[in-house]
Order: structure tokens, then sequence, then C-alpha cells
């Protein structure tokens, strides 16, 4: 009883003195505003978090942009380019040409796996 006794007085004294009762007002609507609120200093946290990640990635892509533009520049100019890209990507060859593709996965190989049970 001594807890609600307590809360009671202090309920009372907040209510009777008028500057008191604005600064509870003030500091309530502070706190709910500031962290309770859809526009809360966390969320404009969280946005301007959001926003460097995106602006890093508009880089990246204006890098590739950059880059795929001059490859297109010099297909444009250099037909040989246009067959160096066949044969690398495409693995495009020539009619007297063999092409042989190496890799260096490390692949382990893969048991065989039978239905039949030994006795």
């Amino acid at each position: 009883m001594k807890v609600v006794d307590c809360i009671k007085s202090f309920a009372l004294k907040v209510w009777r003195s008028q500057a008191l009762k604005y600064t509870v007002v003030c500091v309530l609507g502070v706190l709910i505003v500031g962290f309770l609120d859809e526009n809360s200093v966390l969320s404009h946290l969280k946005n301007r978090h959001r926003i460097s990640e995106l602006e890093e990635e508009i880089e990246r892509y204006d890098a590739e942009y950059r880059r795929d533009q001059a490859q297109i520049r010099e297909l444009d100019r250099n037909p040989k380019a246009i067959e160096k890209i066949a044969r690398e990507r495409y693995f495009m060859k020539a009619e007297d040409e063999d092409i042989f593709v190496l890799s260096d996965d490390d692949r382990s190989p893969n048991p065989i796996v039978t239905d039949e049970t030994t006795d």
C-alpha cells in the first residue's frame, strides 16, 4: 500500500503544481514522439543507414554501367573485340580449332550409389 500511496501523493503534487504539470506533459510528449512514433529517432537512424547502403549500391551500378559502356564502344570500333568476347564468354571457335576448357574447381568425386545390398 505504501507504493500506491506514494504514487497517489506524486500525482496530486503534479496536479496541483502548474509548472510540474507542463513539464511532465512535455517530457511524456518528447518521449512518445522521440521513441514510439513512426518518425522517431530510431527510425531516422535506420533510414540514414539504409540511405548510405543505397548510395554505395548506386556507385557500384554506376561503375558497372561505365565499364559496360566502354566495352560497347570498343565493340563498335574494333571487330576483333567481338571475336574475343565470343571466344572467352561463349566458347565459340573457328572451323579449324579445338577448345579445351580447364577448370580448377575442387570437386570431390561422388560415390557410386547402388540399390544392391552386400551380404
